[in-house]
């Protein structure tokens, strides 16, 4: 049984390989395939009569570990100096009006069609809004470098928002001055431990000789990441400030304080810490999709019920961004169709409170729009190759 599943688990990661491969030359995204390959082994197992135990307890881990790494790997690919500053303010823009927007439309509708109060439709809407930087920053790899750096910033940067507005609706039973207080003392907190932490490990990476030097600096990441959480603090910021400073280390090298971390020798780790996390990356997105694949059911893949509410969502998806794109004067294609829902949109999705859920928003909803959306992007990406 176990050279099986060792078996198994490798053939299904190299498969997830050539699919990451091949992504660039088909304009196929990989979540598909990933889909695709998870449903195919679930229903082998079910026609082998193969016993598996219940893996969805695995899907919250593997999506949260996912989140880290993805928007660590994004943050140290972005450059960061004066001449960016207007380049950052609009794609901060972008990511964050449209995904308030297109939330509060959502949340609208739920509480009208699914007759529960507004906090709770926007609870369930802030998922649906938020465009998944695990499927758009691979899928962008092939574009030119400044449509893959717009997506890579505002991917990454819409996570880290919608997490945010997530977070403070689901805690915040009430929401008035003093939980808005608290939401901006929380971001001071999470400011300065990302000052203190970032120096720490920088310092750690710059220093420890020992022939095991990365592992240690992400499992301390993976663990400020958790504890920030149980606390409630906005952690992701951390994640992304931590990668921009460390990839960006030239930018700061007139401070003193970054001279005693010999920007030199650092840069070179940092090369090697990049290539390590993007590899880790892989791996557990990857599994995630893959894992998630298996757990649908096809009655969920098909469900009649809930296809008119994911076409819906997303319309509603690249009107707004249609709109936006046009105000911000960007290249509509293929950047208008990139705005994926996957990971973070699933794990959120599992993170709403059972008193918060709603009918309207289930399983079949999340994988349908998730793979309409992946089908649309792969539309553009097609049609920017022909062009």
């Amino acid at each position: 049984m176990t050279t099986s599943i060792i078996i198994s688990v490798c053939i299904l990661l190299i498969l997830a390989y050539i699919f990451d491969i091949s992504s660039s030359k088909t304009k196929i995204p990989s979540v598909i395939l990933l889909l695709v390959v998870g449903w195919v082994v679930k229903q082998v197992t079910v026609k082998l009569e193969i016993t598996v135990p219940d893996l969805s307890q695995i899907l919250p881990i593997l999506g949260t570990i996912g989140l880290i790494l993805i928007v660590l790997e994004g943050s140290l690919e972005l450059e960061f100096n004066k001449s960016k500053l207007p380049f950052i303010g609009k794609t901060t823009i972008v990511a964050l009006l449209p995904l308030l927007l297109f939330s509060v439309g959502l949340a609208c509708a739920f509480q009208y069609f699914g007759n529960v109060s507004f906090k709770i439709g926007l609870a369930n809407a802030i998922p649906f809004a938020i465009i998944s930087s695990a499927i758009a920053i691979p899928s962008a790899q092939n574009l030119l470098t400044k449509d893959k750096e717009f997506i890579t910033y505002e991917s990454s940067l819409s996570d880290i928002f919608g997490v945010l507005f997530f977070n403070f609706i689901i805690l915040n039973d009430d929401i008035d001055i003093q939980s808005i207080g608290y939401f901006f003392l929380e971001l001071i907190i999470i400011l300065i431990i990302t000052i203190i932490a970032t120096m720490g490990l920088a310092f750690l990476l710059s220093k420890i000789k020992h022939h095991v030097k990365f592992l240690p600096i992400i499992l301390m990441i993976v663990l400020i990441y958790t504890i920030s959480k149980i606390y409630h603090l906005p952690a992701l910021i951390f994640i992304l400030l931590f990668g921009l400073f460390i990839g960006n280390l030239d930018e700061f090298k007139k401070y003193n304080i970054i001279q005693k971390l010999q920007p030199s020798i650092l840069n070179k780790e940092v090369h090697k810490f990049k290539e390590l996390i993007t590899e880790i990356a892989f791996l557990v997105r990857a599994l995630f999709f893959i894992l998630f694949g298996y757990l649908i059911n096809t009655s969920e893949l098909i469900n009649s019920e809930t296809i008119i509410w994911a076409i819906g969502i997303c319309v509603g998806i690249f009107i707004i961004r249609l709109v936006f794109i046009k105000t911000f004067r960007i290249t509509k294609i293929p950047l208008l169709f990139i705005a994926p829902r996957g990971l973070i949109t699933i794990l959120l999705f599992l993170s709403i409170p059972i008193n918060q859920s709603i009918e309207l928003v289930n399983k079949s909803l999340i994988i349908q729009v998730t793979i309409l959306t992946s089908i649309i992007m792969m539309i553009g990406l097609l049609a920017n190759k022909q062009k």
